[in-house]
């Protein structure tokens, strides 16, 4: 694995370095010494799956209030993402920035998230599929947003010829 920092300070973008042949590919994705040697040094406890059927589909600005704040590691397994994070670490030099990635199948990118950022992405094709490595439970009482357009924060989301597909809950948090 290849392990690149970004200008978010413990924000981290995660490249595979595979092995291929005539039978096709074989790459780590995960190795807990690796990944300490670069300061993601976590026990991750929970993985999840996410699966969005329908390409331009946004989900989030979402995040877990302490004390249940979450690390993870975000990866597309089918299809592709356009991955956001936003800072909401109030001493952070890069604090209510935003930064985001392409994750693809084809790529096979991942991204490490701090707690502190909030977390969401948007569909870039149908039949996109996320795997999360997370380092905290989900406690649906601790779950907090931010609007994924909300103006202070300004995410330039890719090709927004149409409106996005965007749940409920997702368009009832709170404007900044």
């Amino acid at each position: 694995m290849k392990i690149i920092n970004t200008e978010f300070e413990g924000l981290k973008v995660i490249e595979l370095e595979p092995h291929k042949d005539e039978r096709g590919s074989f790459a780590r994705v995960y190795c807990a010494k690796e990944l300490k040697e670069a300061g993601i040094n976590y026990t991750f406890i929970q993985d999840s799956i996410s699966h969005n059927y329908k390409k331009n589909t946004i989900r989030g600005m979402h995040w877990q209030k302490e004390p249940y704040g979450e690390d993870k590691i975000v990866r597309c397994l089918t299809g592709a993402i356009y991955d956001v994070v936003i800072d909401l670490r109030e001493k952070s030099s890069t604090y209510l920035k935003w930064f985001g990635i392409e994750l693809t199948a084809d790529n096979e990118k991942a991204i490490f998230v701090p707690k502190g950022f909030a977390h969401g992405f948007q569909t870039l094709e149908p039949n996109s599929t996320l795997y999360y490595k997370m380092s905290q439970e989900y406690v649906k009482k601790s779950g907090k947003g931010i609007r994924y357009d909300d103006k202070k924060i300004g995410v330039k989301w890719i090709n927004m010829t149409q409106e996005p597909i965007v749940s409920e809950q997702d368009l009832q948090w709170e404007l900044l």
